[in-house]
């Protein structure tokens, strides 16, 4: 009975408590909390969906705000819309994030940037086969070049900034940035791209108090996603339904309670938050609890995601043997 209690013990008690303390000690970077009241939020692809849901709630948090889309009509109703619902003026900024000289004016003109989101991002769902490679490129050219065009115009002044609060750079990537999914082969890719580029980003930039954040938001119900499930495959649209849908407002609160927490990874939902936990490799954490969380159930979400893994491909196989059955494709 005394070796069971021991036992007990030892396992519930003395091992978390033991690895509590090795992940304090080791944990970098450090806990971080990043204001944005009276602060200056700059946010890309801020016209509509997400970025615009983002503009409202930077505003209504006491942020000054400026936004930057393609379409200058487009910004002209977000500027009227966030005006409307918070009575805040927001400057407007319009470029193409594929034009490094169009953005490094705008950044020049809208002034120290303080927290930098890069929400701008183009997506088409479809078999990479049945892509252009024209179309390849522009999904490259938007969501990667666009966002190293946008951080090599904002950087520079930021690690100069007078300001000795700390500041961030936050990336709008996907859960197709977490898993690679049916007919996003190019969108993945891109989405993949950014973790890379957000972690040695992050090794480059926290000596200057600067703090990269990477946004996991599911498919979120905006007018680009509409359009997106037009040309969207069946299967993708099978295996996507894995993953709830939110609204942009509430992807927009959870974007910017983890920023300004300094959180490197910041899930969207319960699907988001899982899929982070599994896929944590050697990205940074801040959270004590979450890090114990990563270590503990690592092994169990490795078995969650094979279970997944194999409804995935058991939706694929089974939609070849009917599409194959099918009177249509004889």
């Amino acid at each position: 009975m005394a070796d069971a209690y021991f036992s007990f013990f030892t396992l519930f008690i003395i091992f978390p408590l033991a690895l509590l303390a090795f992940l304090y000690f080791i944990l970098r970077p450090r806990t971080v909390q990043i204001p944005i009241k009276n602060r200056h939020v700059f946010i890309t692809g801020g016209s509509s969906g997400i970025g615009l849901a983002l503009a409202h709630r930077a505003a209504t948090e006491g942020a000054r705000v400026s936004i930057l889309a393609r379409s200058p009509k487009k910004l002209e109703e977000a500027k009227n819309a966030v005006k409307l619902n918070t009575g805040i003026e927001v400057a407007v900024f319009a470029a193409d994030v594929r034009d490094y000289d169009a953005v490094k004016r705008a950044v020049e003109e809208a002034g120290q940037i303080d927290v930098l989101i890069l929400n701008h991002g183009v997506f088409t769902a479809l078999e990479l086969e049945k892509m252009e490679l024209s179309e390849v490129k522009f999904t490259m050219d938007v969501n990667v070049i666009g966002c190293f065009n946008m951080i090599k115009a904002v950087l520079p002044a930021m690690k100069i900034r007078k300001d000795p609060l700390p500041a961030s750079i936050a990336f709008v990537s996907s859960q197709a940035g977490q898993v690679g999914i049916y007919g996003y082969a190019a969108y993945s890719a891109s989405k993949f791209a950014l973790r890379g580029l957000a972690e040695a980003l992050q090794q480059e930039v926290i000596a200057d108090n600067i703090h990269v954040s990477l946004i996991f938001p599911p498919d979120t119900d905006t007018p680009g996603f509409v359009e997106e499930n037009k040309r969207k495959p069946e299967l993708t649209k099978i295996i996507a339904a894995s993953s709830g849908a939110m609204k942009a407002d509430e992807v927009a609160q959870k974007a910017i309670d983890g920023i300004k927490s300094g959180s490197f990874f910041i899930p969207c939902n319960s699907e988001g938050l899982a899929l982070s936990i599994a896929t944590a490799g050697l990205s940074p954490q801040r959270s004590l609890l979450m890090a114990f969380v990563e270590v503990v159930a690592a092994g169990i979400l490795r078995i969650a995601s094979l279970c997944f893994q194999w409804s995935w491909y058991d939706s694929i196989e089974k939609w070849h043997i009917q599409r194959k059955s099918s009177p249509q494709s004889s």
